[in-house]
């Protein structure tokens, strides 16, 4: 018999060919592009701790960081996927002001009761959304014109509901959400030098653990059924390792100070939501066809207006979480809020991995990509670093996000 070749993509995937024998799999599968925003990640937090003398780990300031950067962490995750299908959305930013300051004129000036008014904001929410998903999908305008229009509009919205006062106090559940903490529910248990810790919180982090190792392993074992590249078990065990220790080392800061953030508790569902549904639903994977090959994925049956539109009306529900997340953090609704969160969220999904094409992203990537720009904001602040240099710095790490996505792309096509 003849034997064939191998491709290039069948060598890249890992997909067993003829000239392999026993259709034996690559048994390494190390991706830099994937693997580089956790690396940059750990270098960074690292540089930081070493320039603030320690004070970027200590158990109150991780809180903080979590806290502090929730909004824009829950607008990430809707931006990666508006990115990932091949758009963008500029109003994002303005529109948290916006349904802030609406959920803040019906708790506060009308004394609708919370749970009311933050299911009116997420309606809300859903309809500008839908707006703009209208003339972006069905009409065919660009989205970047139309969300363009959407950041002087909804800001317009912000400033004439609020004019130039902010409105407040928000209620106190709403602030729980945003800046509370669970209660001890099972008392503090010691840890030696570290002194009490929250033991739910301990607890909480040791299955969060076992959810990451069994994830993992079935995923391994999923790729190995198909005959698909997977890392050696050296690397395997590693990476799983590393995860163990880093969520254990934060989970042990929390315990330790105020315990677990509500704020965390809601961006974990989403987390995990999100990610499980981009990448087992339907719906998830046409995205990943809309963007990767428009013309492709519309030959193949996916109602690509339809998926457009939806994303954007998954945004717009999204902005509103966090214009109600923003505005319980600072106790009040203000005519500023949400300024320039549309770049921050935009900058978390490209320095997550994103691509400028379109086709490729992780919910985790922006994830991390956020908390990357949440570290730099921190320490920078702990180092006294004065507004234009933070600037800076984000710029020349989006800047080298943006171009290490470009580079790894042309090196893969020149090996091809």
């Amino acid at each position: 018999m003849t034997s064939v070749a191998p491709t290039n993509a069948d060598l890249a995937l890992g997909t067993p060919s003829a000239s392999q024998p026993g259709n034996s799999p690559r048994k390494f599968n190390f991706n830099l592009r994937e693997s580089g925003i956790y690396l940059a990640f750990a270098a960074i937090v690292l540089l930081f701790t070493i320039l603030t003398g320690g004070d970027m780990l200590a158990p109150q300031n991780i809180s903080n960081i979590i806290v502090q950067n929730s909004y824009v962490l829950i607008l990430a995750i809707g931006m990666i996927l508006i990115i990932i299908a091949g758009h963008i959305d500029l109003s994002v930013g303005s529109v948290v002001g916006a349904t802030g300051a609406f959920a803040a004129v019906l708790m506060v000036n009308h004394n609708v009761p919370w749970p009311v008014a933050i299911l009116a904001t997420l309606i809300a929410g859903g309809l500008i959304g839908a707006w703009q998903g209208y003339w972006v999908a069905y009409f065919g305008i660009p989205a970047f014109i139309v969300t363009l229009a959407g950041m002087l509009l909804f800001r317009a919205v912000t400033l004439t509901i609020l004019g130039n006062r902010g409105i407040g106090p928000i209620p106190d559940d709403v602030r729980t959400l945003a800046n509370g903490f669970t209660d001890g529910y099972l008392g503090n248990i010691g840890l030696g030098a570290l002194g009490g810790a929250d033991l739910f919180t301990l607890i909480v982090g040791i299955l969060a653990v076992a959810a990451i190792a069994w994830t993992q392993w079935r995923q391994r074992a999923g790729r190995l059924k198909y005959n698909q590249a997977v890392d050696p078990v050296w690397l395997f065990i590693t990476k799983i390792a590393v995860a163990a220790v880093v969520v254990m080392f934060v989970v042990v800061a929390l315990a330790r100070y105020h315990n677990l953030p509500w704020v965390l508790v809601l961006l974990a569902a989403l987390i995990i939501g999100y990610s499980i549904y981009t990448n087992r639903a339907v719906f998830g994977r046409q995205i990943y066809a809309i963007g990767g090959n428009l013309q492709a994925a519309t030959l193949s049956g996916v109602k690509v207006k339809s998926v457009t539109f939806w994303l954007f009306v998954n945004m717009g529900v999204l902005a509103a979480v966090a214009g109600i997340v923003f505005a319980g953090r600072l106790n009040q609704a203000g005519p500023t809020a949400g300024n320039n969160a549309e770049l921050d969220a935009i900058a978390a999904a490209f320095i997550g991995g994103a691509a400028v094409q379109g086709g490729v992203g992780k919910v985790v990537g922006a994830i991390t990509g956020g908390l990357i720009m949440g570290v730099i904001n921190n320490g920078m602040q702990l180092l006294g670093a004065p507004s234009e240099r933070v600037m800076l710095v984000k710029g020349a790490v989006l800047l080298a996000a943006v171009a290490f996505d470009v580079y790894t792309k042309r090196r893969a096509g020149a090996s091809r």
